[in-house]
């Protein structure tokens, strides 16, 4: 394939773009400005909603499009347009959550583009989640209500993820198993360690890329991705190009046509230069 052919480049951001300390180097910043003078759609495709993404991201002058919450929006982000939706019932969310109330767990959900989850399980956090940085976006991402399932009744409106932590991993990997075939018509994955993150079936990144191709014209070979986790791996396996970070786990790697360096060593430039431009040595390190 003519890797010059490429015409949108579909990026998670942590543990992907961002470095290990959540932060877009300029190195990575460099090689995506000159990816998007070149004409390619720089398109940032994550787990989170569009104001939980970094200002540094979302500051970027040269984006149009995002893909939030694992492929549950696509969004014209210039012009407010929703290209694609893709949510949980109301009442299969509701289903859901009374499922984890079983399991020693916190969870939340995302809902009109914000956290929302229940001020107890909030307040006990740190418990679940010691990464600094996920405890953070837990604390301030996430709007606290007196009961998380009995808002979401009152609201009345569908539910755009689901997503829990657990201490105990056996837990998590249970969850992966067996919630699919337990809620038909979910999608469920992971983005760190000790997290599960339940979608609508059609709430993934591969699909919400080919419906943003559609979209702009772009056809599947003309699109590459890059990832790290198993919320990444249907977009992996859809586009043209898959490349995974060596950090990646390794269903992601399995996946992939290409391996970069780690987000710690600025794959992303890397490989945008290398296979889009030839290597050059003037980016900055």
């Amino acid at each position: 394939m003519d890797m010059r052919n490429i015409k949108l480049i579909a990026l998670d951001l942590d543990g992907t773009l961002l470095n290990s300390n959540k932060e877009l180097t300029e190195r990575n910043l460099r090689s995506l400005e000159r990816a998007a003078q070149a004409g390619i759609e720089i398109v940032p495709t994550t787990g989170r909603f569009f104001d939980g993404m970094p200002q540094a991201v979302r500051d970027l002058p040269f984006l149009h499009y995002a893909i939030t919450i694992n492929g549950a929006q696509v969004q014209d982000i210039r012009t407010g347009e929703v290209i694609y939706r893709a949510e949980l019932p109301l009442v299969q969310a509701i289903s859901i959550m009374e499922s984890l109330d079983t399991l020693p767990v916190i969870y939340d959900c995302y809902q009109d583009n914000w956290g929302w989850m229940t001020r107890s399980m909030q307040e006990r956090a740190a418990e679940y989640a010691p990464d600094a940085h996920y405890l953070g976006m837990l604390r301030t991402l996430r709007e606290p209500v007196d009961e998380l399932k009995d808002f979401l009744r009152r609201k009345g409106k569908d539910v755009q993820k689901i997503q829990f932590f657990a201490k105990d991993l056996s837990i998590r990997d249970e969850v992966l198993r067996t919630y699919e075939a337990r809620f038909p018509g979910t999608k469920v994955s992971s983005s760190v360690v000790n997290n599960v993150e339940i979608n609508a079936a059609g709430a993934n990144k591969g699909d919400a890329i080919r419906a943003l191709a559609g979209h702009t014209g772009i056809t599947m070979e003309q699109t590459m991705s890059f990832g790290d986790g198993i919320n990444d791996l249907s977009m992996i396996s859809a586009c043209g190009v898959g490349v995974a970070m060596e950090n990646a786990c390794d269903e992601v790697k399995r996946a992939a046509s290409i391996i970069a360096p780690s987000c710690d060593e600025d794959g992303v430039s890397v490989i945008i230069e290398e296979l889009l431009f030839g290597k050059r040595q003037d980016i900055p390190v």
